[in-house]
């Protein structure tokens, strides 16, 4: 089952901030994205139903393995594409704005055969 490309954006969220902080709470994720808090914890509540996500007594944020695979990918995807951006002279900004879009449409099968076209030291 496919999930949403904003589940995804809320997933790889979690992935990079688990990345920087100890304990992902929802308030992290509402400043790291600048939604709302009612958004973001009816997101939370959504991903934790669907076993994407878990949370304990004091509100901390977990992947749940099917949660981290698919953030996992988002994370590379986006990296990828970002990187490639770069480094055919797109400025940072927006390549990470087209990458954002870009990682949640393309096809692993299309991903795989431009990622033979980057060079070794953008991938």
């Amino acid at each position: 089952m496919r999930i949403r490309a904003s589940a995804e954006n809320y997933l790889e969220t979690v992935l990079i901030l688990s990345h920087r902080i100890d304990a992902v709470r929802s308030i992290d994720i509402v400043n790291e994205l600048g939604f709302s808090k009612p958004s973001v914890s009816i997101a939370m509540k959504n991903l934790r139903e669907n076993g994407y996500i878990t949370m304990d007594a004091d509100s901390c944020i977990t992947l749940t393995d099917k949660g981290r695979s698919i953030a996992e990918t988002m994370y590379e995807r986006h990296t990828s594409f970002s990187d490639w951006l770069i480094f055919l002279g797109v400025d940072r900004k927006t390549a990470v704005e087209d990458a954002c879009r870009i990682e949640h449409v393309i096809s692993a099968e299309s991903l795989e055969a431009i990622k033979k076209h980057i060079p070794k030291s953008q991938s």
